[in-house]
């Protein structure tokens, strides 16, 4: 079993930034992927960013590229997602996930995910 614990989610007004962090723990590996989902209101649960934790490659959703950015420190088995220039429309419960398949898509088939953590963005 893999544990994530998110952090960072607060409430920011438009143009603003925001740092999320997830930290994970129980039966990491030096090879997994971990990526960030959210869900706003009323909404699906959708991809936002992913990351190879081993290789360091990312994927992004379309409407965060050029504004949010996934990033991993090994050492401290920790995924970051920077959020810059944040829009209403990011509102949303951010939630951090984890697995080790990672021939599998960043965008999808995650085994593990954590609480998530509350973003609110105001106009």
């Amino acid at each position: 079993q893999v544990q994530l614990v998110e952090s960072g989610g607060d409430l920011v007004q438009a143009g603003g930034s925001l740092r999320l962090s997830c930290a994970a723990s129980g039966r990491t590996s030096s090879r997994y992927k971990m990526g960030w989902f959210r869900q706003a209101p009323l909404k699906e649960r959708e991809f936002v960013a992913g990351i190879n934790f081993n290789s360091g490659v990312t994927s992004y959703q379309d409407s965060v590229k050029g504004r949010f950015t996934i990033s991993r420190d090994i050492a401290k088995n920790t995924v970051y997602l920077q959020m810059d220039n944040l829009k209403p429309e990011d509102t949303a419960v951010y939630y951090c996930a984890a697995d080790q398949r990672t021939w599998t898509s960043l965008r999808a088939d995650y085994a593990y995910w954590g609480q998530g953590t509350q973003v609110i963005v105001s106009s």
